[in-house]
């Protein structure tokens, strides 16, 4: 490790961090510290620290913009790495090109500033370009990866290759960086010609819709579990296809747990009250799980992502 630390500090300076603190950068506000930690302004940077990481054989955890996961109060083993800055640049009329440190907020902005179609639903949407193409996020019914044209990945080991999109096998919260540990470096959206105006019209309702429905004035992760899928689960008459709705009827909203509770507004929502530790957001996760299996037979599936060490 001494040799790695001697590489990463050689090749960032002062930009690398040892016993980081994770809470902060987390939409939780909750964690333990990373062994190292450096914060990254380009994709070369993400693929040069990856090849120092995987030369010394040391495991590398990728934290966008901390929102959808929950890192453990024992912290992350090895380097984390946090992307941040980035472009967002047109490639033709129909083709924009982000970079994975981007948040969506970013995204949006740039697209509709620039009459670009196609992304504006998703204005609001916490977190980075990477780690929705992570998870494939959803809204309104929509996957995020239904935008995506085509991606550049870099795997493990600092290898750089370009991968269409019906190659990402993308699925509802689903993509295959979950099951190859590759990193996004830049996506390239489709987009289309929109008039400015019309286009944060949409804007603003989505933002609106998110402020009625969500607990957005208090820590949280966004959605803990997945929604039920037909196709999938056997979900009673009557009760929608919704973690939420589930966890409501099961009688666990605005139900706590230290200083955690299930939200009063959202019942998919685990909000960190001020003095929630990752212990005690777990432990009510699983409670509601518990409760929504007991009472319905529905199994419900983590949207959330788990980090580090509990």
């Amino acid at each position: 490790m001494t040799d790695f630390a001697a590489s990463l500090r050689a090749a960032f300076g002062e930009r690398v961090q040892a016993n980081a603190t994770l809470a902060p950068m987390t939409t939780f506000r909750v964690g333990g510290p990373a062994d190292w930690l450096i914060e990254t302004r380009s994709g070369d940077e993400i693929v040069a620290a990856l090849q120092l990481a995987h030369r010394a054989g040391v495991p590398v955890t990728m934290l966008g913009g901390g929102s959808n996961v929950l890192v453990g109060d024992g912290g992350i083993r090895g380097l984390v790495i946090r992307p941040r800055g980035g472009n967002v640049r047109a490639i033709d009329d129909g083709h924009v090109l982000a970079d994975a440190a981007i948040t969506i907020n970013g995204l949006v902005r740039w697209t509709i500033n620039h009459g670009r179609a196609g992304l504006e639903a998703w204005a609001g949407t916490p977190g980075t370009v990477g780690g929705a193409i992570f998870g494939n996020a959803h809204f309104g019914g929509r996957l995020i990866g239904e935008l995506v044209d085509r991606v550049q990945l870099a795997a493990t080991d600092g290898i750089v290759k370009d991968v269409p999109a019906d190659a990402m096998a993308f699925g509802y919260d689903r993509s295959r960086l979950q099951s190859t540990g590759e990193i996004l470096l830049t996506a390239i959206f489709r987009v289309s010609s929109g008039e400015p105006a019309a286009l944060r019209a949409v804007a603003r309702q989505s933002l609106a819709y998110r402020k009625r429905t969500q607990p957005l004035d208090t820590p949280s992760a966004g959605c803990i579990f997945q929604n039920p899928e037909p196709h999938r689960d056997a979900v009673p008459d009557g009760i929608p296809y919704s973690a939420g709705a589930l966890v409501d009827r099961a009688g666990l909203k605005g139900a706590s747990r230290g200083g955690a509770r299930v939200s009063p507004t959202h019942g998919n929502f685990i909000v960190n009250e001020g003095t929630a530790t990752a212990r005690d957001i777990r432990k009510l996760i699983e409670e509601c799980r518990t409760a929504v299996r007991d009472r319905f037979g529905v199994e419900l599936r983590d949207e959330i992502v788990y980090l580090g060490d509990s």
